[in-house]
């Protein structure tokens, strides 16, 4: 059987697998969606505020800071990978807790991913709001939490496309979450990590089948800013 031959028996096949609701790609989709979920929210919650924080004041060193952010936004995702195995190993800081190869060590990896991306994509978001939006609030003397809520409000549609975009990054990780979670089957096995090695052993089938909602995944997040970003700009 020829590649051609044997990537559409895959596409047969790998539908087959979907519209049954085969229960082994529903437990890794399941999984693969819980660990991205929640690596973003928790990089959410850290990264804007802090974000905000660092585009909202001048200080000492912000420049400095801003790029070490930006490069981290950039990290391999194995050297996370490696950072976190070492800590979480027995031998390690946090070895104690016992979570190496559990889905608990796959949020932290991602978590160090999601993070520097949110903040990241913040900063820029903030910092690209009109300045005479911020003169104006100042002149006002406002309160700080409503001067706050009003630039974050102003900035929620790049706010909205930092959430989406480390989560994009989260989902379609592999190699830091292959690392510290082991690619367990029904434990630690993720939509990239089991594509991976079911394409390596010949089984066609379930990697296109996962590959297929991967896809659908990454472009409903997408529409997802599309939409909205379009109603945004007609309310304006």
């Amino acid at each position: 059987m020829g590649g051609i031959e044997i990537f559409l028996d895959g596409i047969s096949k790998a539908f087959g697998l979907i519209l049954s609701s085969d229960p082994e790609v529903l437990g890794i989709t399941a999984l693969s969606l819980k660990v991205s979920v929640v690596a973003t929210m928790v990089g959410a919650a850290f990264g804007v505020p802090l974000g905000f924080l660092i585009a909202s004041r001048s200080f000492c060193g912000r420049s400095l800071l801003v790029a070490v952010i930006n490069t981290f936004m950039g990290v391999p995702p194995v050297v996370v990978g490696l950072v976190v195995y070492l800590i979480l190993s027995s031998s390690g800081p946090l070895g104690f807790l016992r979570i190496l190869y559990t889905p608990q060590a796959m949020i932290l990896a991602q978590t160090l991913l999601t993070f520097p991306v949110v903040c990241g994509l913040t900063i820029s978001s903030i910092l690209g709001l009109d300045p005479n939006l911020k003169e104006t609030l100042q002149s006002l003397s406002a309160p700080k939490l409503w001067e706050a809520a009003i630039l974050l409000r102003e900035s929620r549609i790049g706010l909205i496309a930092a959430v989406i975009a480390a989560f994009g990054a989260a989902i379609s990780e592999v190699g830091a979450i292959m690392m510290v979670g082991g690619n367990i089957l029904g434990y630690t096995r993720a939509l990239t990590t089991a594509i991976m090695l079911y394409t390596n052993t010949g089984e066609f089938a379930l990697a296109i089948a996962l590959g297929i909602i991967l896809l659908t995944v990454s472009f409903g997040i997408n529409l997802l800013l599309t939409v909205l970003q379009i109603k945004y700009r007609k309310r304006r």
